[in-house]
């Protein structure tokens, strides 16, 4: 995969430990951003269904050159879509919009706990991964406990959870939980929303190792053993955050990122979260 490390998962495929995200963007921003992402050297795109660019992501596939079996494609279910039969037809539509016979991981975008359906739309996930319609089927902002609930009444874990995670929000009792139970972590908002890119400890460490901040920030990401989904349109910051193997964080720089951690949470709780 273009020499980007990847994520062996539970279910035996495999996740590049960086990818592409593409929210907030629009449909017409997306093709493009895609493409030039996929020819930068990603093969993972992450989308959504709320994100609504969906058709978007699959023109900028198809006009990469990129072959489609060398693309790992995420997309995620919306709550309004929360249910066995809708989640069912959900999938057919975002698969439609971009335009594929198959979704490589296909994740719940939020819980919804209190619309308690979320177990139902695990088991249709279950069905289209049966079905070979998607490869690796997981979660998005779930707590253990939302996570123990599909294992205890599906028997089936998620393959990945992606969630908000960056310096200022590293989850480390998350992480810990996540490597016992062999679930692969997805870091959204890998940079704090752009809030850590003029934080002095990062500073510091860029200049020492001649890098960005959002490069040091990645790396910490990569070597955490995270799957990090930077987005951006500048060609050539996409091309920057890919740049991230030919350096490394020592201890010492790994301990300096973790003192920073304040438990700030910039995006929604998984419990209360309403989509």
């Amino acid at each position: 995969m273009t020499g980007i490390p990847a994520l062996t998962l539970n279910d035996g495929h495999a996740l590049p430990q960086v990818g592409y995200g593409t929210w907030p963007m629009s449909d017409a921003e997306a093709g493009p951003a895609v493409a030039e992402a996929l020819r930068a050297g990603y093969r993972l795109i992450d989308t959504a269904a709320a994100y609504g660019n969906e058709a978007g992501v699959g023109r900028g596939i198809r006009a990469s050159g990129v072959p489609r079996e060398d693309v790992v494609i995420t997309t995620k279910l919306r709550g309004p879509d929360h249910g066995y039969d809708s989640a069912l037809r959900a999938f057919d539509a975002s698969a439609k919009r971009l335009g594929v016979d198959h979704v490589d991981l296909y994740l719940i975008h939020w819980p919804l706990p209190m619309k308690d359906l979320y177990v139902d739309s695990w088991r249709a996930f279950v069905r289209l991964k049966e079905e070979g319609r998607v490869r690796s089927i997981g979660v998005s902002n779930f707590q253990p406990a939302h996570i123990e609930r599909l294992e205890r009444e599906t028997g089936v874990l998620p393959a990945a959870n992606q969630v908000e995670l960056h310096p200022d929000f590293s989850q480390a009792a998350l992480r810990a939980w996540h490597a016992q139970k062999g679930i692969a972590i997805e870091s959204w908002s890998p940079l704090g929303r752009g809030g850590l890119l003029h934080d002095p400890v990062l500073e510091r460490l860029a200049a020492k190792h001649g890098r960005t901040v959002a490069q040091v920030v990645l790396r910490w990401h990569v070597q955490l053993g995270l799957v990090t989904i930077p987005k951006s349109q500048n060609p050539a910051r996409i091309r920057q955050n890919l740049a991230l193997f030919d350096f490394a964080l020592d201890a010492d720089d790994l301990a300096a990122i973790a003192a920073l951690d304040g438990e700030h949470r910039q995006g929604g709780h998984p419990d209360t979260w309403i989509e």
